[in-house]
């Protein structure tokens, strides 16, 4: 296979940094995107050439940072069903409404997408022990993949994430450490151990691959609804490489022609009240996200109280004319309930999330009944069960 990568880039300033080094966030201490020579990829591939490729993330491998003789760790993470809802969205007032149904990737959730990207990234360039801190899918991700690479890892999670968390990832082979605090408290001690320990980092957009996994997404809403984008596509959002992701994923497809120019959905971000860091930047009219203070919610995937990404996350609400919104935890764990009894999916609270977010958009007005919108389910709810184990009176 022909590589049509050729450089990162500083997501600030620009700055172009080889494909061949290890790197985590360019000097500004911000993300690196991936780039590649789309030019050449327009005048020998067209989308219609995706027919009949493997049925899995790797199918657009020529906008996937593969060198020349790179081969992906992979377990046929992605194209995942886009799943028509109609009785969910009879019930919602939407009737155009689709799930993007992340749960069935191989280790559960869409951690797996940007997991397998990085893993095959850091197994290219020699690297032998890889460390994470998680809220819980990414852990599980980042284990089975270096167990299928033959590579250490280190996870790091709170205490307090669901069990099954622990025991995925401690089944794949990883050294996990329960931490009393946050998902950023397990970052520190990532960075503070991490030179002496030999470990490579590969925390959320601080290494530049999981990002082009996470892409993927995009990819196949748009070849999955025949090349045309949904009007909105509504998110949970901790980290938020998904959603820089897609909204990188619909840049490329505009320059490769695959997509009509001027065709991107809204973007929508949901995050929980008691952690919603992106959501106050975006209404106050922040360029970064300050950190949340005592962050809590039972959507273990929801409670990141920083996200180094944050202006790429706002940048994308603001140029797709989305918007952010929070909603309570009481809101969450019931729609995930109706989300399942409406559609026979389970899904994981931050997939309910969407649906909570749904209906608040639809009475304000900002989403209307003719729009098709995809909501996006991220994981599996049996990884869940302490927190879904709520019903209604």
């Amino acid at each position: 296979m022909t590589s049509y990568f050729t450089h990162l880039e500083c997501t600030r300033t620009g700055k172009s940094y080889d494909v061949d080094g290890l790197h985590n966030l360019s000097t500004e201490g911000v993300p690196l995107f991936a780039r590649y020579d789309l030019d050449a990829i327009r005048d020998t591939l067209s989308r219609d050439d995706l027919a009949g490729r493997a049925i899995n993330m790797w199918r657009y491998r020529e906008v996937m940072p593969l060198r020349d003789g790179d081969q992906a760790i992979t377990l046929d993470e992605g194209f995942t069903p886009l799943r028509a809802a109609p009785r969910l969205g009879a019930w919602a007032g939407v009737p155009g409404l689709l799930i993007k149904d992340e749960s069935v990737n191989p280790t559960g959730s869409f951690k797996a997408r940007g997991l397998s990207a990085a893993v095959t990234a850091a197994a290219a360039r020699g690297v032998r022990k890889l460390a994470i801190p998680t809220a819980g899918n990414a852990g599980g991700a980042l284990a089975a993949y270096a167990a299928a690479a033959g590579l250490e890892s280190y996870v790091f999670m709170p205490r307090d994430t669901p069990i099954a968390f622990h025991v995925e990832a401690r089944s794949c082979g990883a050294h996990v450490e329960l931490v009393d605090g946050l998902i950023s408290d397990c970052g520190r001690i990532v960075g503070e151990r991490k030179q002496a320990e030999g470990w490579f980092d590969v925390s959320t957009l601080k290494e530049p691959y999981r990002v082009e996994g996470k892409k993927t997404m995009g990819y196949e809403v748009a070849e999955q609804l025949g090349w045309k984008l949904p009007d909105v596509v509504i998110y949970p959002t901790g980290g938020g490489t998904g959603l820089i992701g897609m909204w990188k994923a619909f840049e490329e497809m505009e320059h490769l022609g695959w997509i009509d120019k001027g065709q991107r959905p809204r973007m929508v971000s949901v995050q929980a009240e008691g952690c919603a860091p992106i959501v106050r930047a975006f209404h106050s009219g922040a360029e970064t996200a300050e950190p949340w203070q005592g962050a809590h919610t039972v959507a273990s995937g929801l409670r990141v109280p920083g996200a180094v990404g944050d202006f790429l996350m706002l940048r994308a609400l603001r140029e797709s004319g989305g918007t952010a919104i929070a909603v309570s935890d009481d809101e969450l764990i019931a729609a995930s309930h109706d989300f399942a009894r409406l559609t026979g999916i389970f899904p994981a609270p931050e997939g309910g999330a969407t649906l909570s977010a749904l209906l608040h958009l639809k009475e304000q007005g900002l989403i209307q009944a003719h729009e098709r919108v995809v909501l996006f389910n991220t994981g599996s709810g049996y990884k869940y069960l302490e927190a879904l184990n709520r019903f209604p009176e």
